[in-house]
């Protein structure tokens, strides 16, 4: 990220749709979602904020949004939660599920 780093609640709240991936360098799941993740960025482009948290680096973050297990997927706008799933989900799947919720959420 270029210039001055946001928080990650500044990205939360922001307009912008923004995924965020809850994840552990030690999960096998988590390791499928990475190309599932940069399948959906690259369909998607600009339309949603992709963001991985490492919930070990970041347990203040895991447990605010009560995450249990990795990885969990939340789609926050407007620091509303819109859309949040616990485990690997399938690149078209995600990209219409971001798709509906964004539009529905316009």
């Amino acid at each position: 990220m270029s210039g001055q780093a946001k928080s990650f609640q500044d990205l939360i709240n922001g307009e912008q749709p923004v995924l965020v991936d809850f994840t552990a360098t030690w999960c096998g799941p988590c390791k499928m979602m990475h190309p599932i993740l940069e399948d959906t960025a690259r369909q998607l482009g600009d339309k949603v904020k992709i963001l991985k948290v490492d919930v070990d680096k970041n347990p203040l973050a895991a447990s605010k949004f009560q995450v249990r297990g990795v990885p969990t997927l939340i789609l926050f706008q407007q620091g509303k939660i819109l859309w949040r799933q616990s485990g690997v989900v399938p690149a078209h799947q995600l990209v219409q599920t971001i798709q509906s919720n964004i539009l529905s959420n316009a």
